[in-house]
């Protein structure tokens, strides 16, 4: 437990704990305790962004930051993992043409866009996100992790992080994780308990079928398409807490 509760922190984080035992008994622990490090992690962004607000930051200004916190507190891995993903699904292949576009070291115009979009997107929510709706998105992106590693999804190599991780969290491991990210949300949108919850429903849905569409083209999942699916759940999440009809 504590092993894989390492691997979590050293995987989806820059702390540097000390590595202990790897494999996949341990990294089925590792994602199933994802949701855990993403809700720390949103904790933290959540302090800085209230810090720069209160110390008199315009609020893209303050929004832009933690986002950029967020990237680096996770060393970007997901946002390359996204870009990695969607350049490799717009290029129309499939099987190991599309496994070789994602293991080039350069960005397509596909991912490109994909990048620039995300960091836009979740930038502009943040501006009308509360703290606990932070929380809630980061959560929520571990939470795709621990979906797209579940038992019934296989690896598309051979090798490598998604052939370690792959199918290794049970189902039951997920509802908790679910569970655990739904009452956060429940404070997410003051006034609104439903919100939260049901903004991460609808976005583990979506990342449900960007596994089933990775699954389709690449043959399984990669360590990209675990970063893809954190990137999708948190923005998806976002755009769906701040959405109040009569806002003007």
């Amino acid at each position: 437990m504590l092993d894989g509760v390492r691997l979590a922190v050293t995987t989806l984080t820059v702390l540097p704990l000390r590595a202990g035992r790897v494999d996949r008994s341990t990294a089925a622990v590792a994602m199933s305790v994802a949701p855990v490090v993403g809700a720390l992690l949103g904790l933290a962004l959540a302090g800085l962004h209230a810090g720069l607000r209160a110390a008199g930051s315009p609020e893209l200004v303050a929004a832009g930051l933690t986002v950029a916190a967020g990237a680096l507190l996770t060393r970007g891995l997901h946002l390359d993992g996204l870009a990695d993903t969607v350049d490799a699904l717009g290029s129309y292949r499939s099987g190991p043409a599309a496994l070789d576009i994602m293991k080039k070291p350069d960005i397509g115009p596909f991912g490109v866009v994909a990048l620039c979009a995300t960091v836009v997107v979740q930038a502009a929510a943040l501006t009308a996100a509360g703290p606990w709706a932070l929380v809630t998105a980061w959560a929520a992106g571990r939470l795709a992790v621990s979906v797209a590693c579940r038992r019934g999804v296989p690896p598309a190599r051979p090798e490598g992080l998604g052939a370690m991780v792959a199918s290794t969290v049970p189902l039951a491991a997920v509802a908790a994780g679910a569970a655990f990210v739904g009452a956060i949300g429940v404070a997410a949108v003051p006034g609104r308990p439903w919100q939260g919850p049901a903004a991460v429903a609808a976005a583990l849905f979506a990342v449900v079928l960007l596994l089933r569409h990775a699954v389709r083209r690449f043959g399984g999942i990669t360590g990209d398409v675990l970063g893809a699916a954190v990137e999708l759940a948190v923005t998806l999440t976002l755009v769906l807490l701040t959405l109040a009809p009569g806002r003007s």
